[in-house]
């Protein structure tokens, strides 16, 4: 069961619904979008739609879980610009009714304006889990799924496709900066990542992400497309540092 948490994304949520014909069911736990997002949602035939009052993202997505676990103790994660392909779809039918992993971990191509990148500094992560084995934990601005057990692999790719207006970024880029500043300052140098190290050296963090997205990832090799991109990463990390 496909379970999606959203807030006023009607220009991506139908690209997203539309590549989930498959699922019997679907479930979109809305935050109150007040942008046509509901309408949008509830034209397809198989998304449930429930409101939720957001207080977190962990806790939303924990909502969630615990609503999709009436259809399937087997849910797969989608944030609402998440695209799935069809080597991604195709690979998910083939996985055993009986798996020996209680997660799988998926790899993403990040898109700016529609355009797929050659690469990014976007992880892979955990986005197919059962249920039983799997709970969201608050990390910084977003969510970590913690899972209790094994965790795999799955091919194909997820489209990282988000079109809402720049204005919006920017606005959300403010409050994860602020929320990613706080985690940093509550933590010692010994329990902070290599990222998180970065960033408390102040201005290192900004120019080495643009540099790796630029380069190391080819990103360069991209185009404008490629370029928006590093300076979006450029900007995230001097937002953190302010």
């Amino acid at each position: 069961t496909p379970i999606i948490i959203t807030l006023d994304e009607a220009p991506n949520i139908e690209r997203v619904l539309a590549r989930l014909h498959w699922a019997g069911t679907v479930l979109v736990v809305d935050s109150g979008s007040t942008d046509g997002t509901q309408a949008i949602a509830q034209r397809f035939a198989n998304v449930q739609l429930v409101e939720h009052t957001f207080i977190d993202a962990a806790s939303q997505w924990n909502f969630a879980i615990g609503q999709a676990r009436a259809f399937s103790s087997w849910l797969l994660a989608l944030d609402s610009d998440y695209v799935l392909s069809d080597e991604f779809i195709d690979s998910v039918r083939l996985l055993p009714h009986a798996p020996k992993v209680d997660a799988y971990r998926a790899s993403f191509v990040y898109c700016v304006h529609g355009r797929a990148l050659r690469g990014s500094l976007y992880p892979a992560k955990p986005v197919l889990f059962n249920a039983d084995c799997a709970r969201y934990t608050q990390r910084g601005h977003t969510q970590v799924l913690q899972v209790d057990g094994k965790i795999g692999e799955v091919g194909g790719l997820i489209f990282h496709d988000d079109r809402k207006p720049r204005s919006r970024w920017l606005r959300s880029q403010w409050r994860y900066a602020r929320e990613e500043a706080e985690l940093i300052d509550r933590n010692s140098w010994a329990k902070l990542g290599w990222s998180a190290r970065m960033r408390k050296l102040l201005f290192a963090a900004a120019p080495a992400a643009f540099l790796l997205a630029l380069f190391w990832r080819g990103a360069v090799l991209d185009g404008w497309h490629g370029l928006l991109y590093a300076l979006e990463r450029l900007v995230a990390e001097l937002l953190i540092t302010i």
